[in-house]
């Protein structure tokens, strides 16, 4: 999934509904429209936000009236997820807590789990915004507090419904049930393992949702930017078609080509201007900041890194190789990479399309490299590849042993490889590999479906001397590159053992 044009504005009715319906004239870029006639528990929570001491801003109230709305015909939530990108200081924590004292005052035995960028963070702000703004408002005496370590909860006397904490980690929220499930800050994870935990703990609970919140951040933003791509593309969806899915998300945004020191910027993007936020104080903050941190709080610009140029990476020619509506159609070959550290790897997909030209596209990308070989044999099986390649001399030479125990090896006759066998590239392979995919990139032989994690990498590629050629250098990349050499890899180990290709029964379909 990927970014879609930032050239996208929506509807004019769209902008004149939220006027009309929430006097609300600064709407998001990308936004959920409400179904009036679609019942909502968005005024519960106006109701309690006032008793807390906070009014719900136009902008909050019509992002819960639409994220609440429940479908008259089953009379639960028409929206399993939310996703909210804003820029700081616009009052996403004074959102967060009367969502949450709903979900515990209305229905019995409800779980609610937040998370930060850590459990340390979590617990702060858990501790200093909730519950003391708790203790200080109308609901106090309605529920009591659990501080200890690793149990924390706000326990609702009545009801017994609970809000805790959790850590950004595989094992988050693995319990019984999860009722309400809150991402914050999700600029600081790198990958979808907590959104993973969460999801099966709710899959028995009808009311369920689950909640994602941050402001701008990283190109190593991996979970954060694909789930802004994916907003962006329901949101553009919706109003071509008029279908509503599952999902509603509102993003305000700043596009690249708007000025940051001008004031009318800022009036079409921080919904919170002229309620908490002034001119003033967003001026102040313009001046003490750098240019791209200033992007990326105030105007919900993702912060790129600009390294000097490598001339060796072909970086300019790399946004007009994207193609979101790209297909394998032909042979195809996997190849694994995994960072120095080991603490990531990628698993990558080359493929023939109908037009010759070559399909690269991260399968997979995640921390650690215990799940490698097992995916790899789900791929192998699922998608007969005329090869699985890998650089026999960098890191992930080390799953070879693992790798021919899961019958996943190299050929016994190297003249004479099997569909599926390994391809091992060795140093000179390597070289010619790398220069023919920054070729491949330049002369326009190469496609790619504009991933994340694979602009990142090759946003952030630096090479070293190999011979008279050159390779990719992972150690003085300035972001974790294994998606980009597992795309060369595969590319090359396409190449390779093309001749080999047999007749799949499917053709790639990015289902992973």
């Amino acid at each position: 999934m990927t970014t879609t044009s930032t050239a996208w504005t929506p509807p004019s009715s769209f902008r004149a509904q939220c006027e009309e319906l929430y006097g609300l004239t600064c709407p998001p870029l990308w936004g959920t429209p409400r179904r009036p006639g679609w019942p909502t528990f968005g005024g519960h929570v106006a109701r309690i936000a006032e008793r807390l001491g906070t009014p719900l801003m136009p902008w909050q109230r019509y992002a819960v009236d639409v994220a609440l709305e429940v479908d008259p015909a089953t009379g639960v939530f028409a929206y399993r997820e939310v996703g909210l990108s804003v820029m700081r200081q616009q009052g996403k924590t004074t959102l967060i807590l009367p969502l949450t004292v709903h979900r515990l005052r209305a229905w019995r035995r409800q779980t609610v789990l937040y998370a930060a960028q850590t459990r340390n963070d979590a617990r702060k702000k858990w501790e200093d915004d909730f519950v003391e703004t708790l203790a200080a408002s109308a609901f106090a005496g309605q529920h009591r507090v659990r501080k200890s370590n690793g149990s924390e909860a706000i326990i609702w006397s009545k009801t017994r419904s609970r809000m805790g904490i959790t850590s950004n980690t595989e094992k988050a929220g693995h319990g019984a049930v999860l009722d309400l499930g809150l991402i914050d800050e999700a600029f600081a994870h790198e990958d979808a393992r907590l959104e993973q935990a969460f999801s099966p703990a709710m899959l028995t609970r009808p009311m369920a949702q689950q909640w994602w919140m941050s402001a701008g951040g990283t190109e190593r933003s991996y979970y954060l930017n694909d789930k802004r791509a994916r907003g962006r593309a329901i949101i553009e969806r919706l109003f071509a078609t008029g279908e509503h899915g599952r999902v509603c998300y509102f993003e305000w945004y700043a596009p690249d080509h708007l000025d940051r020191a001008d004031p009318a910027t800022w009036w079409g993007c921080m919904p919170a201007l002229g309620h908490t936020v002034t001119e003033d104080v967003i001026r102040a903050e313009l001046e003490k900041m750098g240019e791209a941190d200033f992007d990326r709080a105030y105007l919900n610009r993702t912060k790129m890194f600009v390294p000097p140029a490598d001339l060796n990476v072909p970086t300019r020619q790399w946004p007009d190789r994207a193609d979101r509506a790209s297909q394998i159609t032909g042979a195809l070959a996997f190849a694994v990479d995994v960072t120095p550290l080991r603490d990531h790897a990628s698993i990558a997909v080359a493929g023939r399309r109908a037009d010759g030209r070559i399909h690269v596209e991260v399968v997979a990308h995640r921390p650690g490299t215990d799940w490698i070989v097992a995916e790899l044999v789900r791929l192998r099986t699922r998608w007969a590849p005329v090869a699985i390649g890998l650089d026999s001399y960098g890191p992930a030479g080390s799953l070879l042993l693992d790798l021919a125990a899961a019958r996943i090896a190299k050929p016994v006759d190297p003249d004479k490889p099997g569909p599926g066998d390994l391809a091992l590239a060795q140093t000179r392979d390597i070289a010619s590999a790398c220069g023919q995919f920054a070729d491949a990139v330049r002369q326009g032989g190469l496609v790619h479906i504009d991933q994340p994690q694979l602009n990142a990498a090759l946003g952030g590629a630096r090479t070293r001397p190999l011979g008279d050629a050159w390779a990719w250098a992972r150690r003085s990349a300035t972001v974790d590159i294994s998606p980009l050499v597992a795309a060369t890899i595969a590319r090359w180990a396409l190449l390779t053992r093309e001749h080999v290709a047999r007749p799949k029964a499917n053709a790639w379909d990015h289902v992973h």
